[in-house]
């Protein structure tokens, strides 16, 4: 597939493309930080959920139910349209945060490169991240998940694989040019699959980061390892005060989370890779397990958190990124190649409904942009799938 050398002349295409909505059968001590605005991507939460610690060891002898039902039938926005093209010509789109101005800082997950482009298109390359191991094949790893540091957008978070592991790091884009990276975080466990890697900032100045069980789901039940979890860190990469465990742990029997956001009440979501049975949309509360390997999907043992919403088999969604609003969860579905709404109700979750099934091809991340509307991302240039002539794209969507 052939690239144009020059991204700054893409631009977004004007005019409505046709909605095509289909349902599918399937389809990574000291002080707390002050108050910070809302990360984007989510809806802006009046101050960030915690609830109390689970309650002792789960037994191993809970049994996982594919039913893919959810607790409640709550009823979300109208349905999405697709109203243009942002960019096109990406390379497996990864990560994206957005600046007041309305522009996005996006990363590039093989070419390690962080872009920034505006509402209009224009696509500016700011650099190559330094350090980072690209995948291979049909590998997961590279350039991941990034978030802008509250109240200093020439800062940048960031969520790579390296040669030797995953890590967290800190680097400067100031002056439009990419700095060398910082390690906040090293050590977490690496594999082919399975990094995890999505960061998200709450409205405390604490940073939350997923971390994949690579590929060694014993991982996620031991809570001293960094595999498997949901941490929460200060943004020097040290855990946070307040966390269940007195490390850097928040929840814990994870396979692989790729999408988090919060909701308007301050509630924390995530959607999870299942393996065979079910993947997952879950509630995420403070010392919680979620039960991989041991339970995948809902059980009957309360050692275990149940998910909000699932999808059965896991072929029919595969959810990668998550956003928030309006009282709805959107998780773009990479095997399912669409857009799922998840319409939310305090902690209860309706059954997902299935947009733009096949139109697009894969889904990786989606984002509330300043506007309100949402940027959803298309991931067919990262080996799993033919790509078309302009791929990788961004989308906007309107609600």
């Amino acid at each position: 597939m052939s690239r144009p050398a020059d991204l700054d002349r893409r631009h977004l295409l004007l005019g409505v493309a046709g909605l095509a909505v289909g349902g599918l059968a399937g389809c990574g001590s000291g002080s707390p930080a002050p108050a910070v605005p809302p990360a984007p991507g989510s809806v802006a939460p009046s101050s960030p959920s915690v609830t109390p610690t689970a309650s002792a060891s789960p037994s191993p002898s809970a049994t996982p139910s594919p039913t893919p039902t959810a607790k409640a039938t709550p009823t979300g926005p109208p349905d999405p349209d697709v109203a243009g093209t942002v960019a096109e010509d990406l390379d497996v789109p990864w990560g994206m945060a957005f600046f007041a101005n309305g522009d996005a800082l996006v990363s590039e997950r093989d070419r390690a490169r962080l872009l920034r482009i505006t509402p209009k298109g224009k696509v500016t390359r700011l650099g190559e991240v330094a350090g980072v191991a690209p995948a291979t094949g049909i590998g997961e790893g590279g350039l991941l998940g990034i978030a802008l540091a509250p109240g200093d957008e020439d800062t940048v978070f960031a969520y790579l694989t390296s040669a030797s592991d995953n890590r967290l790091v800190r680097l400067s884009i100031r002056g439009g040019r990419v700095g060398r990276p910082k390690a906040l975080l090293t050590g977490i466990p690496t594999s082919v699959h399975h990094h995890g890697g999505r960061l998200l900032f709450a409205p405390d100045g604490t940073l939350f980061v997923s971390v994949g069980d690579a590929e060694d789901s014993a991982l996620a039940q031991q809570k001293g390892s960094l595999a498997g979890k949901i941490l929460r860190l200060r943004p020097d990469g040290r855990a946070a005060s307040g966390n269940p465990y007195g490390n850097r742990t928040w929840s814990y029997g994870h396979r692989n989370v790729e999408g988090l956001a919060f909701d308007a009440s301050g509630r924390l979501w995530a959607t999870e890779f299942g393996d065979k049975r079910a993947d997952e949309l879950n509630r995420i509360v403070k010392g919680r397990n979620y039960g991989w390997p041991r339970v995948e999907g809902r059980s009957s043992n309360d050692a275990y958190a149940s998910p909000a919403a699932t999808w059965s088999p896991t072929s029919s969604c595969s959810p990668a990124g998550l956003a928030i609003t309006r009282s709805t969860a959107f998780v773009g579905a990479l095997q399912g190649q669409c857009l799922f709404s998840v319409a939310l109700d305090g902690t209860d979750a309706a059954k997902p409904k299935a947009h733009f099934a096949r139109d697009h091809g894969r889904i990786r991340n989606v984002a509330v942009a300043r506007d309100g509307s949402l940027w959803m991302t298309t991931s067919n240039t990262d080996g799993r799938r033919t790509p078309g002539r302009d791929d990788d794209k961004i989308l906007r969507v309107k609600l």
